[in-house]
């Protein structure tokens, strides 16, 4: 019904506005639309730079107005020119003409103005039935709440009533040049993730975003309870990305930048990580997350030591357990390494826990399964080897061994 509604407003509008303005005006106005269209993202950039200037920092922002402000422009000019021509065809009629002629001239002039009038008013629909499919492709995906602002709910309607209508054909076929590359599919990919929020700890772990995960603002965005509680319950968009963590992030235009360029080079592989939990560009079986395993880890160490009893190795486990419990090892698609939570065992005195948790940053080089892997702590190093396969990884460090699984 919403699109409906806007074709007849757009037409009847336009219609009127032709038959006011004439055929001469309305007909320059039809080409300049046409050129401003398709000359408005192009000619964009030179204005981009100027937009930060005028207080606006939104990404979203930033990329939707250059191109929409140099479009005005355009129409401007055009629209002027148009009234320049019309101006002086009107002086001709009227000074150098009958009455009788410049009475013909102007009937023909609206007559032809108003079926003009309904060309532009075609191709205004055309376009913001175009604008519609661009933006509600996003929000009908991620967000859906109830609770959403008026305009974005009006949005939406307007998306899935262009559905209906058989519209969207139409507006795909003629969506703004200035998109970026592979923009649906990162509209389907925030989708997926919009409605399966689960899927954050496995995004995370996909080994291209590893070592993004472990900066201290996603760090940040990770343990912020406002955002957490919103993306768990489906919340408000303007609620999930009004938080100050969350601002940190996307209000940066480097960082902004950044995850999107990671995003788009891996869009396919990472949209098929997600919904398998396997990546096919990132095979290197050390890659990904790893838990400590202290049954396995305790079998090899008692197979090493002949004199360890059955009684010690019961002990040992009632030590190890907890002090390992939150011990996991993430290995990232660039070569990094993170140990996190490794317990550095100390004399317990009274009810203080007997071990510091100790988180190590490192290299890992090789291929294959064979690695030499290199750990740094604030205060101590380790180097040695690691073998991996689908499910477990084995490292050495002079003499000790430590079993993983994925």
């Amino acid at each position: 019904m919403t699109i409906w509604i806007l074709a007849l407003v757009m037409l009847g509008s336009c219609m009127a506005l032709g038959h006011k303005l004439g055929a001469i005006r309305a007909a320059i106005s039809f080409f300049g639309i046409i050129l401003s269209e398709l000359l408005a993202a192009p000619l964009s950039g030179l204005i981009k730079p100027l937009v930060p200037h005028l207080g606006v920092q939104n990404p979203v922002w930033l990329w939707v107005l250059p191109p929409a402000i140099m479009f005005a422009l355009l129409l401007i000019i055009f629209k002027t020119v148009g009234q320049i021509v019309h101006h002086k065809i009107y002086v001709h009629y009227k000074h150098y003409t009958t009455d009788a002629q410049m009475g013909w001239w102007e009937r023909m002039n609206h007559r032809l103005g108003l079926c003009v009038g309904t060309l532009n008013g075609l191709i205004y629909t055309v376009l913001l039935c175009s604008l519609i499919y661009t933006f509600s492709y996003w929000s009908t995906q991620i967000a859906t709440s109830e609770e959403e602002s008026a305009s974005i709910r009006l949005l939406n309607r307007a998306g899935h009533d262009l559905e209906a209508t058989g519209m969207t054909r139409v507006a795909r076929a003629v969506e703004p040049i200035s998109l970026p590359p592979d923009y649906f599919k990162m509209a389907d990919l925030a989708g997926l993730l919009s409605q399966n929020p689960k899927l954050d700890d496995r995004l995370a772990d996909y080994p291209a975003f590893v070592t993004v995960s472990q900066r201290n603002d996603f760090q940040e965005l990770g343990r912020d309870a406002n955002f957490q509680n919103t993306w768990q319950n489906h919340g408000r968009l303007g609620d999930l990305l009004g938080t100050d963590s969350a601002r940190g992030i996307w209000m940066n235009r480097e960082k902004a930048a950044t995850l999107w360029t990671m995003v788009a080079t891996n869009l396919d592989d990472l949209s098929a990580y997600l919904q398998t939990g396997t990546s096919a560009k990132f095979d290197e079986p050390v890659l990904g997350r790893w838990h400590f395993n202290v049954v396995s880890t305790l079998a090899m160490v008692s197979q090493s030591r002949p004199t360890f009893s059955s009684k010690d190795m019961q002990a040992l486990r009632a030590i190890w357990t907890p002090a390992y419990a939150q011990t996991v090892l993430l290995a990232s698609a660039d070569g990094s390494l993170f140990l996190k939570n490794f317990p550095r065992f100390k004399q317990q005195q009274g009810n203080q826990p007997a071990f510091d948790a100790v988180a190590y940053t490192g290299q890992w080089t090789g291929a294959g399964g064979n690695y030499e892997i290199n750990l740094t702590s604030s205060d101590d190093k380790k180097s040695g080897t690691g073998r991996a396969n689908n499910a477990r990884l084995t490292l050495k460090f002079d003499g000790d061994m430590m079993i993983f699984d994925r």
